[in-house]
């Protein structure tokens, strides 16, 4: 393995498990991954049958044309916020919850962003383990709760070993998700004329717009917030624009757009049994592979989190090796025991909450730039700032305020409503001079620690 950050032995001499992935620093811009590497990872985001699903489903309640359009207000949405701030993680090579440090929330309100990112991210990874093994049960046999276990317990373990890993990972599954599901809906289409499926009237009952668009883009907004997660490792902007965009591209107007011709096809959102129907074992495999695929950064993100989170209220450096550990190990006991499922209104509300934080973090780097000096003033140094704010109580504020026009106001795209309010009121506040830092912090020993950059070392996994 590459001398860096990643195996940097822990305190006391001992060498921890996994790799800690520059939890707590820059990611150096000679561990940066290639095009190609990088493309597949946002490409895998994309592949899973939830997303024909959600296709089918509209397609129920809505002509194509209409579905089209829905579904171009969702990716265009969703890649203007994914662009804004994955570009920011990328120039500072910093994950979500530590570039919250200086882009908006300060030191003490970072602690914060990430406990609600973790619970969220989590919270989600139980529950898409939970689907994951009720799907296999029912596909194949055997009790759901085994099925979880090893599904959690494999995706914790992939987890462990860090983002070279996972990106191995997504080479191979991608691929082969993709051959497949093409091969199944092409099979399941052939007997049918494209053009009358494309003509035809919604089956069901109408589906507005708004309401199509709130699907689309509501239910991918927590992973465009957290999106810094992935392209703190791209080389270029231009990259992350790109990969990004056809990530969007095959998300929303292939997978999903083949979703509605399914649905206009079947009557009926239930189309998972076409796309496995004609591929046997192999196929279920894969699917399975590629639904673990996408659970890995629900794991991934969380621990990330957590790793921010002790270190500013326990000034403690904990490994995200060892945080992957216990996420992991929890979120596949309480999947296989059926605890999760009960979660997922709370889990909905912290989608709301997110979205905020993203719109904070987007007025403060790209447009009132006060708080991101100290990055600017270290980026080609590859470390971290020295001090950072401690406190910044308008944002918190802004954060509840937008949270309320999120959660209470009905009309237009609830995730949508609340970035948009977080990023106009700090907008207009932090230009007008009313969003102040109180305090300043200096980072302590172990933080200190991850301030110098990483000693090079042999190219990671899955670089080209």
């Amino acid at each position: 393995m590459a001398a860096n950050d990643s195996t940097a032995p822990e305190a006391g001499g001992t060498k921890a498990v996994g790799s800690d992935d520059y939890a707590l620093s820059r990611v150096p811009r000679d561990k940066r991954l290639g095009f190609w590497t990088m493309l597949l990872q946002w490409l895998a985001q994309s592949g899973s049958i939830s997303q024909f699903t959600l296709g089918a489903t509209i397609g129920v309640g809505m002509s194509f044309g209409d579905a089209f359009l829905a579904f171009t207000l969702g990716a265009v949405i969703l890649e203007v916020v994914i662009f804004a701030i994955g570009l920011a993680g990328m120039r500072e090579g910093l994950a979500t919850p530590l570039l919250t440090r200086w882009a908006g929330f300060g030191r003490n309100g970072s602690a914060l962003v990430s406990l609600v990112i973790s619970v969220s991210l989590v919270g989600w990874f139980g529950v898409q383990n939970t689907i994951f093994g009720d799907s296999v049960s029912a596909l194949v046999g055997g009790p759901s709760w085994l099925w979880c276990m090893a599904a959690g317990l494999g995706i914790t373990v992939l987890v462990i070993f860090g983002f070279r890993y996972m990106a191995v990972f997504a080479k191979i599954v991608t691929p082969l998700f993709f051959a497949m599901v093409a091969w199944s809906v092409t099979d399941a289409l052939s007997d049918h004329s494209l053009t009358e499926l494309i003509n035809s009237p919604a089956p069901g009952e109408t589906i507005p717009l708004a309401v199509a668009a709130t699907a689309i883009a509501g239910g991918f907004m927590t992973g465009a917030i957290v999106s810094p997660e992935m392209t703190r490792y791209n080389r270029k902007g231009s990259h992350v624009f790109l990969q990004s965009a056809s990530s969007m591209i095959l998300s929303e107007y292939i997978v999903g757009m083949t979703g509605v011709l399914l649905g206009h096809m079947v009557g009926s959102g239930q189309v998972s049994q076409i796309v496995l129907s004609t591929s046997g074992v192999f196929g279920v495999l894969v699917v399975l592979m590629s639904t673990a695929k996408i659970n890995d950064w629900n794991l991934y993100g969380s621990s990330l989190g957590v790793v921010n989170f002790f270190q500013v209220v326990f000034s403690k450096r904990v490994h995200r090796g060892a945080v992957t550990v216990v996420l992991g190990i929890a979120g596949t006991l309480l999947s296989a025991v059926g605890i999760m499922t009960h979660f997922t209104d709370f889990l909905s509300v912290l989608g709301v909450a997110i979205p905020p934080v993203g719109g904070i973090i987007v007025a403060e780097y790209w447009v009132v730039r006060r708080m991101r000096t100290p990055l600017d003033a270290t980026r080609e140094s590859e470390t971290l700032p020295a001090t950072s704010p401690t406190w910044v109580p308008m944002s918190l504020v802004i954060w509840a305020a937008a949270f309320c026009v999120g959660k209470f106001y009905d009309g237009g795209i609830p995730a949508l409503n609340s970035l948009l309010t977080a990023f106009v009121l700090y907008s207009v506040l932090g230009l007008a001079g009313w969003i102040r830092t109180y305090g300043t912090t200096t980072l302590d020993d172990g933080e200190a620690a991850d301030r110098t950059p990483a000693a090079s070392g042999t190219a990671p996994v899955g670089a080209p």
